[in-house]
Order: structure tokens, then sequence, then C-alpha cells
């Protein structure tokens, strides 16, 4: 349960809450480092070696919060590292059957190339904490809903932060029992709360069900093995991306200068109509995905496990209309949406999605998508002038350079 503003507490008791979270982010980003750059697995109940001002408990959370990050950061740094390993694999067999047929190998095609990942820095105020050091309490004889009591750096002196609930939060909630893990995050200033329960939704989807496989892409964010295609990023959302784009690309020019004349405060180049054109894209794949499951309620949902990491193309404002697509949504929300409806749902590979969803495509349907995935940027000179989000077909999944 998310969007909970904590704005009936008075501005004292949020300067001390402001003062903990920078102890604490400190703190979790020393064990973030630590455990990405270790060998072993992420280890939540090690040894604390660092030293901090806050309590044992506080202690124990960062460290369980960086081991939640680097586990994540590693499954997702050795997917696309077996994603760049499969590429290599492919050019070296293309390469391979080139020289078997004596035709040379497509200039357009470059090697593969690895590129190590960066660290996770944390720069959002976040903590993910337990019953030790904050606790939902049940309001009684006042007006809010609950109270949070949060140890700080004063030992004994915690702080009560009243909350007070949405009409649509209480229903949310209403006979349900709250876990003991909380989520507080700081966003513009304001601080958020998120608190969550549990549900079982046993799987409904009888076992003789048909499958209907999905296939990711960006001119339609998915298109079904019955031909049917849902969302799109093309239209209203690819012009705001492209002036969204160029905003950021006149700030960027002036942060430059302005940092070749040594000024120190920088502005930054992110922007409030970035910020909203994510979220916009991210509730339009929201309604593609509850439409598709709507519209397939006795269905079993087969889905490609897509690797965004190792999507990369030649031109700058293809990757960047790739990342503002926001591909990697697509699967995490047919996931929840399914668990949620009770549906049930597999991931396979990207290959075989796409195969699933062309042969059992009515025949002109898959004909034309299979030309549509089959088509290569090279042939951009025959086009528009704007033809470079053409090039971005439902389906297709350029991986390594195009």
């Amino acid at each position: 349960m998310t969007h909970i503003r904590l704005i009936e507490a008075n501005p004292g008791k949020l300067d001390a809450l402001d003062q903990l979270v920078v102890a604490y982010l400190a703190l979790t980003q020393q064990y973030v480092t630590r455990f990405c750059e270790a060998e072993t697995s992420p280890d939540k109940f090690a040894i604390p070696i660092f030293e901090t001002e806050l309590s044992d408990r506080w202690h124990r959370v960062a460290m369980q919060q960086a081991a939640g990050i680097a586990k994540s950061w590693r499954t997702n740094r050795q997917a696309a590292y077996d994603a760049y390993w499969e590429n290599l694999a492919d050019y070296a067999a293309a390469k391979a059957e080139a020289l078997a047929s004596g035709k040379p190998l497509d200039m357009e095609r470059k090697e593969p190339e690895w590129h190590e990942w960066n660290l996770p820095e944390l720069r959002v105020p976040c903590i993910q904490a337990n019953a030790n050091v904050v606790v939902v309490e049940k309001s009684e004889d006042t007006t809010f809903d609950y109270w949070l009591r949060i140890s700080t750096l004063d030992k004994g002196n915690p702080l009560r932060i009243p909350v007070k609930l949405a009409s649509y939060h209480k229903q949310a909630l209403e006979g349900r029992t709250l876990n003991s893990s909380t989520t507080l995050q700081k966003r513009n200033g304001v601080w958020w709360l998120t608190l969550s329960f549990d549900e079982d939704v046993p799987v409904q989807t009888a076992t003789s069900a048909p499958c209907v496989g999905v296939d990711v892409g960006i001119a339609n964010f998915i298109t079904t093995s019955t031909g049917k295609q849902y969302g799109t990023f093309h239209g209203k959302l690819a012009r705001r991306q492209k002036r969204d784009r160029e905003k950021r690309r006149r700030k960027a020019k002036l942060r430059a200068c302005l940092k070749k004349k040594g000024v120190e405060n920088l502005p930054s180049t992110s922007s409030a109509t970035g910020q909203r054109l994510s979220r916009h894209v991210r509730q339009e794949i929201n309604r593609a995905v509850n439409l598709l499951l709507e519209e397939h309620p006795d269905a079993r949902i087969i889905y490609e496990d897509l690797s965004v990491a190792s999507m990369r193309f030649k031109a700058r404002s293809m990757n960047a209309y790739l990342y503002a697509s926001n591909l990697a949504h697509i699967p995490e929300q047919l996931a929840w949406a399914t668990a949620k409806r009770g549906m049930a749902a597999h991931t396979v590979k990207g290959s075989v999605a796409t195969a699933i969803t062309l042969i059992t495509m009515p025949r002109s349907i898959s004909r034309v998508a299979l030309e549509m995935q089959n088509c290569r940027p090279a042939r951009r000179k025959s086009r528009s002038k704007h033809s470079c989000c053409d090039d971005m077909r439902s389906g297709s999944r350029y991986t390594g350079s195009p």
C-alpha cells in the first residue's frame, strides 16, 4: 500500500527523521559496495564491520537492505553477462557461416562488447525497516488512523509520527493484517510511507487452458498470439519523449558550460516533465496489461523473460527512445497482475516467446509481424526524416549492435 504522505507530523519530528536517514544511507552505501565487490553471496546476517552512530538494530536493518540491493544488482549483472555471451556465440556462428559460404559478414554487424557495470549508488532517501526499529501502531483515541514509532539517534526518545489514511487506503486495508515491514521514502522534500500485507491468491487457471503467447515491443507494448495488440509508445508519448530529450540536452550543455567556468552549484539535467513522462509510460503499460488479461481471463500467459540491459543501438537517440519506453516494466507488471488474479503465467526466452506468438497467429498477421521483426535499422536511407522510431518494431529484440 503506497502513496501515504506523512504530512500530519510537525517539522521538528521530520527534521529528526532527516538526521537519521543521513547516517543510515551512509552506512547502507558502505555495505552495498562491500557486498557487490565480494566474491561470496551477500549475507545480511554477517558480522558488522563498519562504525556508525546508529544503534545495533538500525545497523542490522541497514545491512539487510544493502544485502537485498547487492543481490538484485548481482543477479541483473549476471543475466546481462549471460546475454552478452549468447550474443557473442551468435556472432561467432554467423561469422563462421559467412566464411564457410565465402560471403562477407554484414559490415553493420559488430562483435558484441562487454562493459562492466557501475556499482549501485544510493541517491534517494529510502529506509526498508522492520519492527525492530519502526512499529506501526493502531490509533485508538485520536483522529489519526495509525502512529509510527521510529527509533532515532537519541536513544530512549523515539519519534511518534501520525499517519492519516485516504478512503481508498482504508478500503484496501479493511479486514487485513499489516506486515511488520515498512518502507519510508523521501521524494521532493516529502516523506512517504509504504505498508504491506499478505494475500494468498490460488491459481485458478485450468491445466488444459489454452496458451497465449505475449511478445514485448515498443511500437506495440504487447502483441499476442491471437493477433491483438495493446498499448504503444508511438504517437503522443514519443513526441513528449523527444521534447524532453531536447530539454535535457540543452540543460546538459548549460551544465558543461558552467562547469568549465568554475561554477560549483550546477543545475540538474532531470526535470519534472521527464518524471511525469516516466509515470505516464508505466500507466500506459499497466492499462495494456489489464486489457490483455481482461480479454484472456481463462488463458495461460506465456511471456518473454526480457533483459533490457543487453539491448543497445548505435544511435544515441534510439537508446534514449528505448530507455524511455520502459520495457522492463512490462514483464514485472505481467507477473504481478497475473498473480493478483490467480492466473497461470510462465516466462520463456525472448526468441521462444516470439516463435509461439508467430506460430499461433493467423497467417496473414504472422507474416506481417515476421516482416516487422526481421526489418533492420540499416534501411533508414529510404525512409522519412523521423523514421528512427519506426525501426523499433513490435517484438524486435536488438541485442549487441544492430
